[in-house]
């Protein structure tokens, strides 16, 4: 991995300086936000919350090197995720971040296991230990009797669990969740929102969520509010 190091915070597992996104629409810019600047320190559960549009999504994507920003930096265990290569960004994402997104994307013609042991496969795991891990995994989040069943026989919250064990099957040292439970009933999203809390301890995580749902946003050590292209506490 070639990037320059920065002087590193052990406490701090993210930092951003002066980031921008912005994105040109025929002959208009369109600033989602600019001079953007965000410290998380390790072990936090981040709800970021505010206006439909206000940019939620596109800063967890920017955080977890979906995405590269307009101008600024993104410092992860310090390094500037935002120089690496495509190739070194694709080996962070799959080692050190999880993600779990609202509509899960998960590939409709595998298995619970299957879907899960992906990213270790990907990362040139073998099937034995990847099987064991997800297993395992899958266990942990409740869904021991349902390994075999593709997406399709899966109810909401059991998609919603499959997507959280893929997400945790390398161990990240970061969880990304972009409305995880937005299109769950309160019921169901609330036993997710439960499990999200519990892994997040489990796991020695640091959790960024964006999310509307009040709830949700109640369970984290700390709600930061982002509209206007600022965040605040």
């Amino acid at each position: 991995m070639s990037s320059e190091s920065i002087k590193d915070n052990k406490n701090v597992i993210i930092q951003t300086n002066l980031l921008a996104k912005s994105y040109q629409l025929g002959k208009n810019k369109v600033v989602i936000f600019e001079k953007l600047s965000l410290e998380i320190k390790r072990g936090e559960m981040i709800a970021i919350v505010g206006p439909s549009g206000a940019g939620k999504s596109t800063l967890l994507h920017l955080l977890g090197g979906l995405d590269r920003p307009t101008s600024g930096s993104v410092i992860m265990d310090g390094f500037d995720i935002c120089k690496l290569s495509d190739v070194d960004l694709a080996r962070v994402r799959n080692k050190d971040i999880g993600f779990v997104f609202q509509f899960h994307h998960l590939l409709p013609e595998f298995s619970a296991i299957e879907n899960t042991m992906m990213p270790l496969l990907i990362s040139g795991q073998s099937q034995k230990a990847s099987r064991e891990r997800a297993v395992s995994i899958l266990t942990r989040v409740g869904l021991r009797e349902r390994l075999q069943h593709r997406p399709g026989e899966l109810s909401g919250g059991e998609t919603a669990r499959v997507a959280l064990a893929r997400a945790l099957i390398q161990k990240p040292k970061l969880l990304l969740a972009d409305e995880p439970t937005g299109n769950l009933d309160s019921r169901t999203g609330e036993e997710i929102h439960q499990l999200l809390k519990l892994m997040h301890s489990e796991c020695s995580l640091t959790s960024v969520i964006v999310t509307h749902n009040e709830r949700l946003a109640a369970i984290c050590s700390r709600v930061l509010h982002l509209e206007d292209g600022r965040l605040r506490s």
